[in-house]
């Protein structure tokens, strides 16, 4: 479904993805985990095509994006839905008009169907008959699913998702990562999660990966990831600092 061989992406002196290589198969889901700055959130921006990489190639569905140009990637991103970190819904349009937005784009769907398509989407994310809402009337995890449902709008096969449970309460962060595994049952899709949440990349995930320093340093089974005998792994489960930034703090103390 989704490949990416030797990927580089670098700014002048900085490398933010070094020589990465992954591959995300038909109909799973993916954790990405990884310490702030690891270039998460870059790698999916890569993928939906808002950035492009300095060298290296990246299929989707067989095409290699790093060799079309904007209107064939249009075409392709129809295939894709992307869940951003802030919701990124259009603040001036109501609900209703946020779920709609890439039908009335991409679609010859009439009023009617477009109507009948985004109320289904709204009660597929547990918010039904909540289409004139404004962005501003809803809560944090509110706008998290309205987010999910544009994203699923136009039934994508790839759905991409940067850090969806980030600044919400533990409830519902269960309820985004219980709707995260959903939509991968009802839609067949592979779907990639960024996150930093723990307990949610261990309930969705069928593989993690962990990005550190611009490479993967372990792609593998959940269960085999929660086992990993790989020091890095265990502490970033264990959300435990290294001993030797340990020893430089404790350095630092008067």
């Amino acid at each position: 479904m989704i490949e990416l061989q030797n990927v580089v992406l670098a700014y002048e002196n900085r490398t933010i993805l070094d020589h990465v290589d992954l591959t995300i198969h038909d109909g799973e889901t993916l954790a990405i985990l990884g310490g702030s700055g690891a270039g998460k959130s870059t790698l999916l921006k890569l993928i939906i095509g808002l950035l492009r990489p300095t060298s290296g190639t990246i299929l989707v569905n067989g095409v290699d994006i790093t060799q079309i140009d904007e209107n064939e990637f249009d075409k392709l991103r129809q295939t894709m839905g992307m869940v951003f970190q802030y919701s990124a819904l259009f603040d001036s349009m109501n609900v209703g008009e946020n779920v709609a937005f890439g039908l009335r784009q991409h679609t010859t769907m009439s009023e009617e169907e477009i109507q009948r398509t985004v109320a289904r989407k709204l009660r597929m994310v547990g918010l039904p008959k909540t289409e004139h809402y404004m962005p501003s009337e809803l809560s944090g995890g509110m706008k998290k699913r309205i987010s999910l449902a544009r994203a699923i709008a136009l039934d994508p096969n790839i759905i991409l998702y940067d850090e969806p449970t980030s600044g919400l309460d533990p409830i519902t962060s269960g309820t985004i990562s219980r709707l995260i595994r959903s939509m991968q049952s009802h839609l067949q899709c592979s779907s990639i999660v960024v996150t930093h949440d723990m307990n949610s990349a261990f309930f969705v995930a069928d593989r993690i990966a962990l990005l550190d320093k611009g490479k993967f340093i372990e792609v593998s089974p959940t269960e085999e990831f929660r086992h990993s005998k790989n020091p890095k792994v265990q502490q970033f489960i264990e959300g435990r600092k290294s001993v030797k930034t340990e020893i430089q703090e404790e350095g630092d103390m008067p």
